[in-house]
């Protein structure tokens, strides 16, 4: 990005990293020179939820072990006391995992900029929140292993078979590929090689690719109590649930579950006259479950049912409940698709070229023994054989060979 818009016009972004409860009992202790195992002990008794983190003062105010600690000699009592005054202060400077503020004009017209020693790029003295204030547009930039494993995969395709392939036309409907997903054989596979998602694959038992993408939007705490509702329709155990006629061409494809945030914007203007962008803040309301807002939501769906498709107020009430239970945890469905492709690309690759796939997938993991011996075992159920190169090889050039490579 610096090559292209200028290395003026390109910055990552800061972040501020605070003393929460935990860290900052270490870090008291330490400039107390307290011993190690002593504020260990004290710092593990506080609860540690990154989602929701625990302050000191809850900590204290839940666990009377705590308050004991406290109370159980002057230096310990000190700790305490110190780390209730400094905790929330900001601890350090450092950058955003991924954001990048990308300029029309040099950046140092626009904001502050700050220089990390660990760097050669500018980053903005702003954080994430204020930078956008400022009138930047925050990008976020992920890096992806499983990219990389793909073009070598491919690579390694092409050098053996003189054949190249392009992973854009790679087939969807390929039957080998979902066979091997609704097996469950998807060790290497993008989002879909943990344990349990292997063992829903096996219950899904995919055969196309809108599974797939569902099942990306799915497997996630929520959303997957509606799986069990999933596979018994797209089995013919059970009835699909629609809510309205009106809303079945939207629902079909994943069974009357509404899975996606476009679904619950696509639904709200189906069904009461939204326009998108109206549609987006009643998604938006919905997740946040802010009452007034949604009570003001409600009013606008129900009216504009009534108005366009003549739906009883008792009835597209009821459909609002139910949109609103779907809609707060809606994951996006073009999001969702994209990881689906990758998913796919290498669900293809393991089912049609198994061993440059876990040639490939093996190199990039060469730093990682344990990952390497998850592949090593899959390996041995595949029936691929692994040859380690000797001691002296007479070339260092890689090479794969039928079955074997190293």
């Amino acid at each position: 990005m610096q090559e292209r818009y200028g290395h003026d016009h390109v910055a990552q972004i800061i972040t501020f990293g605070k003393l929460q409860a935990r860290a900052v009992v270490r870090d008291v202790g330490r400039v107390l020179q307290m011993s190690y195992g002593q504020v260990d002990r004290i710092s593990k008794m506080i609860p540690n939820n990154p989602a929701a983190p625990m302050t000191l003062q809850e900590a204290l105010n839940a666990d009377p072990d705590l308050r004991a600690e406290r109370k159980r000699d002057e230096t310990q009592a000190k700790l305490i006391d110190i780390a209730l005054q400094l905790e929330g202060l900001y601890r350090h400077a450092s950058t955003h995992a991924a954001g990048v503020v990308i300029g029309d004009r040099p950046l140092d017209d626009l904001v502050p900029l700050y220089r990390d020693a660990r760097s050669d790029m500018p980053v903005t003295q702003y954080n994430m929140k204020f930078v956008e204030q400022a009138g930047l547009v925050k990008f976020d930039f992920l890096g992806l292993k499983t990219m990389t494993v793909v073009q070598k995969s491919l690579d390694i395709i092409a050098q053996e078979t003189g054949v190249r392939i392009d992973a854009l036309d790679i087939p969807l409907d390929d039957a080998k590929s979902y066979e091997l997903m609704a097996g469950g054989n998807t060790v290497g596979v993008f989002q879909l090689e943990s344990a349990g998602m292997r063992d829903t694959l096996r219950k899904v038992k995919p055969n196309r690719f809108e599974d797939i993408i569902a099942l990306v939007a799915l497997y996630r705490p929520g959303p997957m109590d509606n799986i069990p509702k999933y596979i018994a329709v797209k089995e013919g155990r059970e009835e699909a649930d629609y809510m309205h006629p009106i809303l079945q061409p939207l629902l079909e494809e994943t069974y009357g579950i509404m899975v996606y945030q476009e679904q619950v914007m696509q639904a709200a203007q189906l069904l009461a006259g939204y326009s998108l962008g109206g549609a987006d803040l009643l998604r938006r309301a919905m997740g946040k479950k802010i009452q007034a807002e949604m009570d003001a939501q409600r009013k606008i769906f129900v009216d504009g049912a009534k108005e366009h498709n003549d739906v009883p107020e008792k009835v597209s009430s009821k459909i609002f409940d139910q949109i609103a239970g779907f809609a707060g945890y809606g994951f996006n469905k073009s999001h969702a698709a994209a990881y689906a492709l990758i998913a796919y690309w290498t669900a293809w690759l393991k089912a049609n070229h198994p061993v440059e796939f876990m040639c490939a997938s093996m190199t990039l993991d060469l730093g990682n023994p344990e990952k390497l011996s998850v592949f090593k075992q899959d390996m041995d159920k595949m029936g691929l054989e692994l040859l380690l190169p000797d001691v002296n090889p007479p070339r260092a050039d890689f090479k794969v060979e039928g079955t074997a490579f190293r």
